[in-house]
């Protein structure tokens, strides 16, 4: 069957209370009862938390029935409300559809899958601040995450062994009710992949596709080294004994000029006196 027919004649389920512990843990109910798919989480503040689950028509009635009885265990408010083959216009303008598109193309797995989860709120930063100090410290566990719904309640997420989990919420209650408020608690031995992929999950945690890096060795090819040219002394041209013998020949070739002088011509004595007269 394809995912997408899964969904196509179903119901929607929604539980509401005023914890988030009370809700994760009412979620966790409600999958291990019938089988019903979580599609989230809505939270409109004042503390109010909604578990939308998604299934059958007789899966969600049998689902919104324990979740109610398990609100109920913890002391609190509740509202419960089962949609019948929902429009599609209904799941179009509500974040219910697109976290559900989200949820069926989503096939990442998380580094804390098959631990147990523990979640202490109380009322006031502070007092979440120190739990959640007072939890790392007294056993083996992490700190995945912290979640605020609203009139002040803040809730600190750790996960581990069942055994640590279970230790190290115990005594986060205890430092909760010294320094502030302590609201509610929720230890969940094995939470469900639907669950675990709901939960908050700080973004150190988150593991980012990185690209694949193969080393590339590179055989330098060693280059000759190029030797600087060195001085010569030059040496007198030696022409052949042919050109030897036609050079000074060719040193005695005397050119004339181009314009002749004339010889002057010596005058007769008789013609002297008159030139002498001509020039007085």
């Amino acid at each position: 069957m394809n995912s997408q027919d899964r969904y196509t004649d179903t119901a929607l389920g929604l539980v509401s209370t005023q914890s988030f512990p009370a809700i994760v843990g009412t979620a966790d109910m409600m999958l291990k009862s019938s089988g019903v798919t979580l599609v989230g989480y809505e939270m409109i503040g004042g503390g109010y938390c909604t578990a939308v689950v998604r299934g059958g028509i007789s899966d969600v009635r049998l689902a919104v029935e324990v979740g109610a009885e398990t609100v109920e265990q913890f002391g609190m408010k509740v509202s419960t409300v089962i949609i019948a083959r929902p429009m599609p216009n209904l799941e179009t303008v509500l974040p219910i559809g697109s976290k559900l598109a989200a949820m069926i193309g989503n096939h990442t797995t998380s580094p804390f899958r098959n631990m147990a989860v523990g979640l202490l709120e109380t009322r006031g930063f502070p007092a979440m601040v120190a739990a959640a100090d007072a939890m790392l410290k007294s056993s083996d566990v992490t700190l995945t995450a912290y979640h605020s719904i609203g009139d002040g309640l803040c809730t600190a997420i750790v996960r581990g062994t069942v055994a640590n989990v279970a230790m190290a919420v115990d005594v986060g209650m205890q430092e909760a009710e010294r320094v502030g408020e302590l609201h509610s608690v929720m230890v969940i031995p094995r939470a469900l992949d639907d669950l675990d992929q709901t939960l908050p999950i700080a973004s150190c945690w988150v593991e980012e596709l990185q690209p694949l890096q193969i080393p590339i060795t590179v055989k330098e090819v060693e280059k000759p080294l190029v030797a600087l040219p060195e001085l010569v002394e030059l040496q007198p041209l030696e022409l052949p004994a042919q050109v030897e013998k036609a050079l000074p020949q060719a040193q005695e070739v005397e050119f004339e000029p181009a314009i002749e002088e004339k010889e002057a011509i010596p005058l007769a004595p008789e013609e002297a006196p008159e030139i002498e007269n001509e020039e007085q």
